[in-house]
């Protein structure tokens, strides 16, 4: 717990200091509200000074909504960074685990983020996002032991970052379907992906059967197969005639 000193006197913060301390404020302003909702004079109250000194840090409050879009970036960068130890599906289910998360913590903000930031946001704060975008792909190919993939497998991979973020923000409007099971289904998502894929690609088809060896019986690869055998007509049901 922090203390107050006796005197009651207030510390003066550095630059560098006071700068991410505005950063921290208004990224916890961002996570409960809409960037647009959140003005200089919140920030200011929240942080314990005036106004003018928030500008005296922040030419605006564009500059400091694309300061706090750079830390939240690399947070969200940072969560698909997994060992690469174990199954797959295990380490994907972790990675969503934990960019779920993040989705729940800074809801609004994360919905800003994703979507630019439109009414605050810029040529730069799209490229922030390009960044974290490509920072996932990576780290999906890593996990995959592909470095230079062919087109059809990067393809698979951007289109999945892709899907699990349509997925994050339409649950985050109602939250009507468990995370937890949305979770395990983008894991489903991106083997589904990879499988259909790999009809048509030899790289692909190789990194799928490998991937497949490597899964448990009881994983959550397991769940998906079972689940699209049961899809399938029974082997004794006749045909349906016209």
């Amino acid at each position: 717990m922090t203390t107050t000193p006796t005197t009651g006197a207030r510390r003066r913060m550095g630059v560098e200091e006071r700068r991410q301390q505005l950063i921290a404020v208004a990224l916890e302003l961002f996570s409960s509200r809409a960037p647009e909702d959140v003005s200089i004079d919140d920030i200011a109250n929240a942080a314990g000074i005036s106004r003018p000194l928030v500008y005296h840090y922040f030419p605006g409050k564009q500059s400091l909504y694309q300061a706090a879009v750079r830390i939240a970036a690399e947070e969200l960068a940072g969560r698909f960074s997994e060992p690469h130890e174990g199954p797959l599906s295990g380490r994907l289910l972790r990675v969503m685990r934990r960019y779920f998360d993040f989705v729940a913590d800074h809801g609004p903000g994360f919905s800003a983020l994703l979507r630019g930031g439109t009414a605050v946001g810029s040529p730069q704060t799209g490229a922030v996002i390009d960044e974290v975008r490509q920072a996932a792909y990576e780290q999906v190919l890593s996990h995959l032991g592909i470095e230079s993939p062919g087109p059809r497998l990067s393809l698979v991979v951007r289109s999945w970052v892709g899907l699990a973020e349509t997925t994050a923000l339409t649950w985050l409007d109602g939250r009507e379907v468990p995370r937890r099971e949305l979770e395990v289904q983008l894991v489903h998502d991106f083997m589904a992906l990879a499988a259909v894929t790999a009809v048509h690609d030899e790289e692909t088809a190789a990194v799928v059967r490998r991937v497949v060896g490597q899964e448990p019986t009881d994983g959550p690869l397991s769940d998906l197969v079972a689940g699209l055998l049961a899809l399938l007509p029974h082997p004794t049901e006749a045909p349906r005639g016209p």
